[in-house]
């Protein structure tokens, strides 16, 4: 599904570009002819694929810049090309923010202050749309709950209904929901008092085609990795954590759609995510895919882990409306759809070890 078009003739900066989401992003803008700075320190494993991908498909459309985030001049060199900005680098994952705080600030706050400031540095209206997290809403320990099978449903009709809006109250909860809900902030308040342009998306669980996930973040694409390579699935807490999920196509289609609508949507912030429709829980994913690959998952369990929110499902009604937002794929054919992708990429992978495992030819 592709956006809008691009409305810039500038090149498009897209910071953590060969990540999971930057990746696809880049991929249908330089697809239209947009030419895409990639930005990228590559330092999350498989992204470097995820580039090589980019280069390939698209050539001289694809510019990557290898730096970090926190390196101003760079990031300075970067953001004087570019016509509009997505803003994607991070550290992910809320484990990593529980064993190394600082470098979990320095990165979400501190780079993002960096390219806030590079961009007011650099004068004129240019669009910086900021990947931010549902995690800026706490653990919702408020939200009274019941257990309904094997997920945690909402008492309240209207929360049961809609999901949890914009105007819910932030609640910064581990170092990670600290650095992005304060980087999510600064977005907001540079539009106040500086006049920037900038839109944050509170980006639920994305998943889709190039998302290599793992334990700690990515968890769609991590059941589905372990379940098709015959291995157990490890679930924190009881498993009746409820999330709702979004194909990365309609994620896409979101960012693209606020950048078309920037002179509408500058200063706003935006519940992103499947909505309860595309609704499910951790056991309710599993069961899926015991159904799709014809075998039963596997499963251990493991303590809570800090901040985990039993029930978050996004209400994106601000976001289809404002943003002119089609409905989302559903999560049973979007899971399908990753599925078939993984099963090329395992392959791929193997195929590749057992080329390294040949013996060369002696002469």
């Amino acid at each position: 599904m592709s956006g809008p078009a691009t409305t810039t003739t500038r090149p498009v900066l897209v910071t953590g570009g060969a990540g999971f989401v930057g990746a696809n992003l880049a991929d249908q803008l330089a697809a239209e002819g947009q030419t895409v700075l990639v930005y990228d320190a590559l330092t999350r494993p498989g992204v470097e694929a995820n580039l090589a991908w980019l280069t390939e498909r698209h050539g001289a459309r694809i510019v990557p810049v290898i730096a970090d985030i926190r390196d101003g001049a760079e990031l300075a060199l970067a953001v004087r090309e570019a016509g509009a900005v997505f803003h994607f680098a991070a550290q992910v994952a809320v484990t990593t923010s529980m064993t190394a705080p600082w470098e979990d600030m320095e990165v979400n706050l501190g780079g993002t202050l960096t390219l806030l400031e590079a961009l007011r540095a650099r004068r004129g209206a240019v669009p910086l749309l900021f990947a931010s997290t549902n995690k800026v809403y706490g653990g919702l320990p408020d939200v009274e709950l019941a257990v309904e099978g094997d997920a945690y449903r909402p008492t309240d009709p209207n929360l049961r209904a809609h999901g949890v809006g914009e105007d819910r109250p932030l609640d910064f909860h581990t170092p990670y929901g600290c650095s992005k809900g304060a980087a999510d902030a600064y977005v907001l308040d540079y539009a106040r008092s500086y006049g920037l342009p900038t839109v944050v998306m509170r980006m639920s669980c994305i998943y889709g085609p190039r998302q290599m996930g793992n334990e700690d973040q990515g968890w769609v694409a991590h059941f589905l990795i372990r379940a098709l390579t015959n291995r157990t699935v490890t679930l924190y807490g009881d498993g009746r954590q409820v999330r709702d999920i979004l194909h990365v196509r309609d994620a896409v289609a979101a960012y693209r759609a606020a950048l078309a609508r920037i002179d509408r949507v500058a200063g706003r912030a935006f519940n992103l995510g499947g909505g309860p429709d595309n609704a499910v829980s951790l056991r309710g994913l599993i069961a899926h895919l015991g159904t799709l690959l014809g075998r039963e998952v596997g499963i251990e369990t493991g303590a809570w882990r800090p901040g985990d929110q039993r029930y978050y499902v996004s209400d994106t009604r601000r976001a289809a409306s404002m943003l002119g937002l089609a409905p989302p794929l559903p999560w049973r054919e979007g899971v399908a759809d990753l599925a078939a992708w993984l099963t090329q990429w395992l392959d791929a992978e193997a195929e590749t070890s057992r080329a390294a495992c040949q013996p060369e030819a002696v002469l």
